[in-house]
């Protein structure tokens, strides 16, 4: 294998067959060693929290398959914490999408003279540019059009697979007792220029909440995955 990347919570490898290998790592973005799934670097590192990103991973990427939704997942290493992917590019250098059903975080910090805390958005989807040094900043539908870095359609699809996928997830967590606040996706597409959903869906990229208070990835992994 060739290592191709280093990220901050997964390194990626080169296979023979063509496709990518994830390596998930217990690093988790942050701030001062308190987690934010919002924040642009490693604020921490928690023994585990790689297994369970990937076994949610899998969980959820199986049950996005199965609903029809495109993604890049082919299969699971749970022992070597590893995951098989199809190639995909990226678009323009990175860009994190999120679906957020509660004012919370950086969109609250941003707009909060206009909205309460906590207080209910209808699958509100943004889009930010990965930039550590510019701090993740927001681009419009426009501006991604403008700067050649997608097509009107594809922006649409993302949009669209975004709220399903969102609904996947906070139906599964809503089972539970749990109640899901925003989720982070990254997308890229195939040669053929059709979306497909990347990168991972786990605890370490979504708020959840329960009885109004935030819960940390391991518990909520060990909550989700509670028989």
């Amino acid at each position: 294998m060739e290592l191709v990347y280093t990220g901050k919570t997964k390194n990626v490898y080169a296979l023979e067959n063509g496709n990518y290998l994830l390596k998930f790592k217990d690093d988790c973005t942050g701030k001062d060693g308190v987690f934010d799934p919002g924040e642009n670097s490693v604020g921490l590192t928690i023994e585990g929290v790689g297994d369970v990103n990937l076994r949610m991973s899998v969980y959820f990427f199986e049950k996005v398959n199965a609903a029809g939704i495109k993604t890049h997942f082919v299969s699971a290493d749970l022992k070597n914490t590893t995951m098989e992917v199809l190639p995909a590019k990226v678009f323009g250098k990175g860009l994190e999408v999120i679906c957020r059903d509660k004012a919370v975080g950086s969109f609250y910090r941003r707009y909060g003279e206009y909205i309460e805390e906590g207080a209910d958005l209808d699958s509100y989807v943004e889009m930010t540019f990965k930039n550590d040094a510019k701090g993740d900043p927001l681009v419009t539908e426009d501006g991604l059009i403008a700067l050649g870095i997608m097509s009107a359609k594809q922006y649409d699809d993302i949009k669209d697979m975004t709220k399903k996928i969102t609904k996947i997830v906070s139906d599964d967590m809503k089972a539970k007792g749990l109640v899901l606040y925003d989720i982070k996706f990254e997308f890229g597409y195939a040669p053929d220029g059709s979306v497909m959903l990347i990168d991972e869906i786990a605890s370490g990229n979504m708020r959840v909440y329960k009885d109004g208070k935030y819960i940390d990835p391991m518990t909520l992994s060990d909550l989700f995955f509670a028989k």
